[in-house]
C-alpha cells in the first residue's frame, strides 16, 4: 500500500512583493512624521473657517436641523408682527368711560394724555382710548377740549353725523339731537360732515344740521363759551335758540307756541342759573307771553302776544 504525505507549502523565494496596507510597526513611525509637519502645513495650506465647524446634523429627508427650524423662526416672528400690525390699522379701544352731568352742574375732566374737557349742564360724553387716536362721543349737551397736541394720535369728536378732528387746539362743540355747532377758540379744527368738509381756525364757528355743513362765521369765541363761567351771551340770538338754552339750565322744557315767533331775536347777557328769571322777562321786551298749561306737565309755552300785528 503506498502511503501519501501532505505536501508542505513552498516559501516564496526573491524579492517580496510591496503590500498595500501598512504594518503595524510602521504606524508610529508615519504619525510622528505626520506630527512633525502639521503645524507647518496648516500654515501653509489654512482651512476656511466652515471647514473647521462641527457639521449640523442631517434629518431623515436630507434637510439639516437648522433649516428645518429656520421656517418656524421666521413664523414666530411673523405671526405676532401681523397681529401688531392688525391692531394698529384697526385702531381698537382698550378703555371706555362715560361722564354725564345734570341739569344743574357742570364737570371739568382731565383725560389721560393732558387734555382737558369742560362739560355743560346735561351733557353725556363717551371717552374712548384708542392705539392711534383719542376718540370722544358727544352724545347730547356741550362741551369745551383744549387739546394737548399729538402727532402721531389725532383727537376725535363725534356728535351724531358731525366729526371734528385736530391736533392740538381748544373747541367748543354743542350738540342738540342732529344740530350741532362747533366754535374754535385757539388753533385750527377739520369738521366733517356726510358729503363736505371745513377748516376752522380761531373765533370760527360753524353750524351743522343733519350733517349739512352751513357756512363759516366770524364769532366772538370768549362769548360763545361764556357758558363756562355761568353766563349766557346773545347777540340778535333767535328766539328758538334762546328757548332751547333756557330748556337746557332750568331742566324744563320749552316750546315755541308759533312758528312766526322764530324770526324774534334777542340780546344780552344773563346767568345761567337764573334761566328760568329770563324766560319770565321775554314778554318785557318782545310780543310774546309765557304760558304754563295745567296739565302740560311742567312745559312752557311761549306764545304771540294777544293783539300783536
Amino acid at each position: 500500500m503506498t502511503a501519501h504525505r501532505r505536501s508542505q507549502p513552498i516559501a516564496p523565494t526573491g524579492p517580496t512583493a510591496p503590500s498595500s496596507a501598512p504594518s503595524e510597526a510602521a504606524s508610529p513611525d508615519a504619525d510622528a512624521a505626520l506630527a512633525r509637519h502639521r503645524a507647518a502645513l496648516q500654515e501653509r495650506f489654512p482651512l476656511p473657517p466652515q471647514a473647521l465647524s462641527p457639521l449640523p446634523h442631517a434629518t431623515r429627508d436630507g434637510a439639516t436641523a437648522g433649516q428645518r427650524r429656520r421656517p418656524a423662526r421666521l413664523l414666530a416672528v411673523a405671526l405676532p408682527a401681523a397681529a401688531a400690525a392688525l391692531l394698529a390699522w384697526q385702531d381698537p379701544a382698550w378703555r371706555t368711560e362715560h361722564i354725564a352731568t345734570g341739569p344743574d352742574r357742570r364737570a371739568s375732566v382731565e383725560l389721560a394724555d393732558g387734555s382737558v374737557v369742560e362739560l355743560d349742564t346735561s351733557t353725556r360724553l363717551t371717552v374712548s382710548r384708542h392705539l392711534r387716536s383719542r376718540r370722544l362721543v358727544l352724545q347730547e349737551g356741550r362741551a369745551l377740549f383744549d387739546v394737548q397736541a399729538s402727532r402721531w394720535r389725532p383727537f376725535l369728536v363725534d356728535a351724531g353725523s358731525t366729526q371734528v378732528r385736530v391736533l392740538g387746539t381748544a373747541f367748543d362743540v354743542r350738540r342738540r339731537g342732529d344740530d350741532v355747532m362747533v366754535t374754535v377758540l385757539r388753533g385750527r379744527v377739520a369738521v366733517a360732515g356726510n358729503h363736505a368738509d371745513a377748516t376752522l381756525q380761531a373765533n370760527d364757528q360753524i353750524h351743522v344740521q343733519a350733517g349739512t355743513l352751513g357756512s363759516t362765521a366770524p364769532v366772538n369765541a370768549t362769548d360763545a363759551t361764556a357758558w363756562r363761567h355761568g353766563h349766557l351771551v346773545f347777540d340778535h340770538t333767535p328766539l328758538p335758540e334762546v328757548l332751547a338754552e333756557i330748556a337746557r339750565y332750568s331742566g324744563r322744557p320749552v316750546r315755541l307756541g308759533d312758528a312766526s315767533l322764530a324770526q324774534l331775536e334777542v340780546s344780552g347777557v344773563y346767568r345761567t342759573a337764573n334761566a328760568d328769571a329770563l324766560l319770565t322777562l321775554l314778554p318785557s321786551f318782545l310780543p310774546v307771553r309765557v304760558d304754563t298749561p295745567p296739565d302740560a306737565d311742567g312745559e312752557r309755552w311761549v306764545l304771540p302776544r294777544p293783539g300783536r300785528p
